[in-house]
């Protein structure tokens, strides 16, 4: 159904948003570059990427509310209705599944009594499930508002989720202090975090994020060691493998219809043949 035109900021609201945008527009020799900050600016004044901040953002970058709306839902990131303080954001994308994704997500629902995508009723915490945030070795992985909580279980993700709720400290397992969520959209309109010693923490990969690079580099880190398979058997001739030996496909010899000529591949006889 036709909607009635976005309804305007308040003039202070829209002064100082014109203010803000005009900032960051200037640092595009192409102005329309400038939208996706400018749509997380407008979403640092609501909480949400509103009709209204859709608008602001068409006449200030000269583009039609079609061009904007376009962008803004394409990105997730973007909300497209008020939601809480605290994004909370479970990882259930496969490797975070498997290691306990989904049963975070099953207990968060449940604890908070929310669905996907929904907020508490006292506009605390908005729960969804997210794609992969390049985590995978911290699996499973729960994000507030964009800030890394790695390594975590059903029990720590609940009581993640009470401290936000009760107004307690806490503190990301790397990376910048929680602030709100429309605080964060302003950083990442490109605003500076003024927050002391914000910017410092927010450091960079995880000690297990670098352990290739280390190891690309020559660096000696201690690990997993593989341990090769034995060659002092011979491979057509059965053994019982070594604790430390991995047995896979490639370890020989298998039962399989390739190394076993009692058992050839072939397709199979119909009944009576």
């Amino acid at each position: 159904m036709p909607q009635l035109p976005a309804p305007a900021y308040p003039d202070d609201v829209r002064a100082r948003l014109e203010t803000d945008a005009r900032e960051v527009i200037a640092r595009y020799p192409d102005s329309r570059s400038a939208l996706l900050p400018l749509l997380h600016l407008v979403q640092s004044e609501e909480g949400y990427v509103s009709r209204t901040g859709m608008a602001l953002c068409a006449e200030l970058l000269g583009l039609t509310t079609a061009e904007v709306t376009a962008v803004a839902t394409f990105y997730t990131m973007y909300r497209r209705k008020p939601s809480g303080d605290y994004q909370v954001g479970v990882c259930t994308n496969t490797l975070c599944a498997v290691m306990g994704g989904d049963a975070i997500f099953d207990r968060l629902k449940t604890h908070l009594g929310v669905g996907n995508d929904e907020t508490t009723d006292d506009g605390k915490v908005t729960l969804e499930h997210i794609e992969c945030n390049a985590a995978c070795d911290y699996a499973p992985v729960v994000m507030v508002n964009w800030e890394f909580f790695d390594n975590q279980t059903p029990e720590s993700a609940t009581k993640l989720v009470d401290d936000l709720i009760a107004g307690r400290t806490v503190e990301p397992t790397r990376g910048a202090p929680i602030c709100s969520y429309k605080e964060t959209a302003r950083i990442l309109a490109g605003f500076p975090d003024e927050r002391p010693g914000a910017v410092a923490a927010s450091g960079g990969a995880g000690p297990a994020s670098l352990v290739g690079l280390r190891l690309a580099k020559g660096e000696t880190t201690p690990g997993h060691r593989v341990v090769a398979q034995r060659r002092d058997v011979p491979a057509d001739q059965p053994h019982d493998p070594s604790p430390s030996e991995h047995l896979s496909s490639h370890d020989a010899p298998q039962q399989t219809s390739a190394s076993d000529p009692d058992h050839p591949a072939g397709p199979a006889a119909e009944e009576g043949e």
